[in-house]
């Protein structure tokens, strides 16, 4: 009888002729009858996100209260959302986007109006809702879901801090509240892991964190598992590998043409993903850029543009990976590999969920391993980094984010990580206005950070070895997801033989050509000293103050990013003649209000022959007055990761010496002022209230290069 009932559910969301699958029916009588932990790891589109619409419609009627779904995307939110609608399920949402709707949200929630609550993993740690929200939710609830459940594990290749913070949920659960983890992506180690943080509390024993990799049980403790094969029938995998970007972006246009329906085009950066739609769109390509730093309404009409298939493709980074539902997505294309088979395999699992056949194309870079490194650079910091951290909150008491970059130095982005992964382990904890010791013992579990490190690096020795294998392609990527199902593919182009033609014609190439190589990129000057510094605070005075600025490319693009790196890897000397030029092409299209008369130059530690030659060379060609260089008062003062510790820095070196001061004083006009790249942007910003200070009515920053 009820798995009837189940059946009429699953029809009222998925169509008059959907039938449950067994593992569907076995996760959805575990949480309903037996208010079970069940973690359900299947392929993508095998109908994960029926089990708990059903599950949830089945618990509301025997009066149980409303399903808690913690998800870890706003694209993957909005789908959910819209397929418990087509069930008859009201469900609302709590997300960084709809801050205004909270209360509101919150009420509907106490009133019994709400099904389904979906959550992102963020706001679990947020002070009011942690303290005021979540144990009464977690008191009420009928039904707890964890969707994209790898990222509970940092074994899993999208591992996130605060999904961590859901085994203390676990373990604070009422008796008798189902749980339920589902994912796509994850091999035996992952699951293992995964399904130990979900058993109840009595039965967890993890050890050391690091499961085996022996064979999976369909049972770990109170966690049961639901795992199948990973197989997608409709994806035909091929790679084309192509020896520079011109001919990459060259292709890429002339494929998208000739690809069925709409689809996702992925790059590595958020640069590369302008870039390439920039070209497409040249080329008459309907396309729309897409990342983690796209406005949110700019992010929703572009996933609505896709979904009405009112664009060809969108131009994506990661931000786009979990959960994108579109059933008839005719194609994914990589611009880049991603660090791991594992990674890889979820991204591509967003083709070919409604239809036969779905193409999904990788076109490698020479750039990856560089993107790679850089994303590796931001894992667990040294124990030194953490043991700072702890002894200031200790000493200081209570502070923010910003007044703790004071004292370590980390960037804002891998600090916060770092203090929500210490939260977790009990060592601080978030409050309104910031964060404080909680004086309980921390140890820094150092193998446990260099397995981890270890494993990273074998996945991307694996995802290289997915360029060249001559196996079939599924099956070298289910492999890596421990599917022991896996057979060739009989679709790929290693198994049919047919491999996709690299073929590009050469006025094609010579347009990407062009794009790539078209200079110039706009800096927009520092307005605000950073918060924390005692001495300096609020806006910059306009006295003092740089103008927009420019730079030749960025170091992320897959243009001028390809030549600007190797530029800088490479010896000091003097910059390459076609590089010189492009940079006088970026001045002569620069709509300055007024002219520059004078050239300064920021004194460089690692590159003085490439900076200083740059400096004489463009005043020369120019005919602009070279008035020299700043100065380091005690040597250049070295690398630092976030903005207070950098300014502290650069005000405790950079100095004017008092003959440039003067001839500063003298020119009579804006001065252009040089370096070789930019990266927080701070030694520019207090160069320029130094050149200002002595003087100068106005300062143009150049670069060669920016980072952002």
């Amino acid at each position: 009888m009820l798995r009837e009932e189940a059946e009429e559910r699953l029809r009222a969301l998925a169509g008059d002729h959907a039938v449950l699958r067994d593992d569907q029916w076995a996760a959805i009588e575990a949480l309903v009858v037996d208010r079970r932990r069940v973690l359900v790891v299947q392929r993508t589109g095998w109908g994960k996100s029926a089990v708990y619409f059903v599950a949830t419609a089945l618990l509301r009627e025997l009066g149980e209260g409303p399903t808690v779904i913690v998800s870890p995307l706003l694209a993957l939110m909005r789908n959910q959302i819209a397929a418990a609608e087509r069930a008859g399920i009201r469900a609302v949402t709590i997300n960084s986007a709809n801050p205004e709707a909270w209360e509101e949200v919150y009420g509907q929630v106490a009133d019994g109006l709400v099904d389904v609550l979906l959550v992102s993993p963020e706001r679990l740690n947020n002070p009011d809702f942690r303290d005021n929200v979540l144990p009464e939710l977690a008191e009420s609830a009928g039904l707890v879901v964890v969707d994209e459940a790898h990222c509970i594990s940092d074994w899993g290749h999208d591992f996130r801090p605060d999904y961590r913070r859901l085994a203390t949920l676990f373990e604070e659960l009422p008796p008798g509240i189902p749980v339920l983890a589902t994912t796509a992506t994850a091999n035996a180690r992952v699951t293992r892991d995964v399904a130990e943080q979900m058993r109840l509390p009595g039965d967890r024993d993890r050890g050391d964190g690091a499961p085996d990799d022996g064979e999976l049980r369909s049972g770990a403790g109170d966690t049961l598992v639901l795992r199948g094969p990973l197989e997608r029938e409709s994806l035909h995998l091929s790679v084309v590998r192509l020896a520079s970007a011109e001919q990459r972006l060259a292709w890429l246009a002339q494929t998208l043409r000739e690809l069925p329906g709409s689809g996702i085009v992925y790059t590595l950066t958020v640069a590369a993903a302008h870039e390439i739609a920039g070209y497409l769109r040249e080329q008459g390509l309907e396309v729309a850029a897409y990342s983690g730093q796209t406005d949110p309404a700019e992010r929703l009409a572009a996933e609505e543009a896709l979904l009405e298939n009112k664009i060809k493709a969108l131009v994506a980074t990661s931000a786009l990976g979990m959960g994108f539902d579109k059933p008839d997505l005719g194609f994914v294309v990589h611009v880049g590999a991603p660090q791991s088979p594992v990674a890889y395999y979820q991204q591509v699992g967003r083709a070919g969920r409604g239809v036969e056949r779905a193409e999904v194309i990788l076109l490698p870079g020479t750039e990856d391993r560089d993107i790679w490194a850089y994303f590796a650079s931001l894992a667990f910091p040294p124990e030194a980094v953490v043991r700072t951290t702890l002894q200031t909150l200790e000493e200081r008491g209570l502070m923010s984010t910003p007044a703790l970059e004071t004292a370590v130095d980390l960037s804002r982005s891998r600090l916060e990580m770092m203090l929500k992964v210490l939260d977790v382990d009990g060592a601080v904890r978030r409050v309104k206005g910031g964060w404080e010791a909680t004086g309980e013992p921390w140890a820094y579990d150092a193998d446990r950070y260099g397995r981890i490190a270890a494993e990273r690096r074998a996945e991307q020795e694996a995802m290289l070895g997915y360029l060249t294998t001559s196996e079939c392609r599924e099956q070298y990527l289910r492999r890596h997801l421990d599917d022991e199902s896996a057979t060739p593919c009989g679709r790929c182009d290693n198994c049919t033989g047919r491999h996709r033609s690299a073929d590009i014609g050469a006025q094609a190439v010579e347009s990407a050509r062009e794009r790539l190589s078209r200079p110039g990129v706009e800096i927009e000057a520092r307005k605000q000293w950073p918060t924390g510094l005692s001495d300096l605070s609020g806006r910059i005075k306009p006295e003092l103050g740089a103008e927009p600025g420019r730079a030749l490319g960025r170091l992320t693009d897959i243009g001028w990013g390809n030549r600007l790196r190797e530029l800088f890897a490479g010896d000091d000397g003097p910059m390459a003649d076609d590089m010189f030029k492009a940079v006088v092409q970026v001045l002569s299209a620069w709509d300055w209000r007024e002219r520059p008369v004078a050239v300064v130059n920021v004194p460089s530690a690692t590159r003085p022959k490439l900076v200083r030659g740059f400096a004489e060379r463009l005043a020369q060609v120019g005919r602009l007055s070279y008035l020299g260089e700043l100065g380091y008062r005690a040597g250049p003062p070295g690398q630092q990761f976030n903005s207070a510790k950098r300014v502290q820095a650069i005000r405790g070196t950079l100095a004017m010496p008092k003959d440039l001061g003067a001839a500063i004083a003298g020119c009579g006009g804006p001065v252009l002022l040089l370096d070789d790249r930019i990266d927080t942007g701070w030694t520019m910003t207090l160069a320029a209230a130094l050149v200002r200070h002595a003087g100068a009515p106005a300062v143009l920053p150049l670069a060669l290069a920016t980072t952002s």
